[in-house]
């Protein structure tokens, strides 16, 4: 058992793209995600079996998307700096409908971001406001395993999936 997640990943250029355009200075109580770790999260499921979650996404039916990212860097919940992703809803239900029998039980609804930094006892981060706006392809998702570790979580890819058709 492992935890696990279902990812679109940003391609290399969007992820230079955004490193450049946004500064992360160190801040107390600022905790920034390393931009090869920067995704959006379709489905986490948790403690589960490897071979459980990869033989679901084999059976994955799903066109690929475009996604928008922005319009500015904002808040989810108290303590995540986040870009808003737009675009992946219909990728996500699939990646749930497919993935429902693995993991935990599906929970809070989807909401499209990616996590930029974690804050801790403070309200935002320098970056806050910043606008951006991008437009990308997601063609492939990702099973990855994430492993947590006293600065933050390890992320590594354990299957890609090719999205050819619905």
């Amino acid at each position: 058992m492992s935890r696990l997640f279902v990812a679109a990943p940003l391609p290399r250029p969007v992820r230079t793209d955004l490193a450049e355009r946004l500064p992360r200075a160190a801040e107390p109580g600022v905790r920034w995600v390393p931009e090869e770790q920067w995704h959006v999260t379709l489905r986490f499921l948790g403690e589960a079996d490897e071979d459980a979650a990869a033989g679901a996404l084999d059976d994955l039916r799903a066109p690929p998307a475009t996604v928008t990212l922005g319009p500015r860097v904002s808040r989810l919940g108290r303590d995540v700096v986040c870009l808003p992703a737009d675009g992946l809803d219909e990728l996500a239900r699939a990646v749930r409908a497919a993935t429902a029998h693995v993991g935990e039980p599906p929970g809070r609804p989807f909401v499209g971001h990616v996590t930029l930094a974690r804050l801790r006892n403070r309200g935002a981060c320098g970056i806050t406001g910043t606008p951006i706006l991008l437009r990308y392809p997601v063609d492939e998702i990702v099973l990855v395993r994430s492993t947590l570790g006293p600065t933050g979580a390890t992320h590594e890819p354990l299957l890609t999936v090719p999205l050819a058709g619905g």
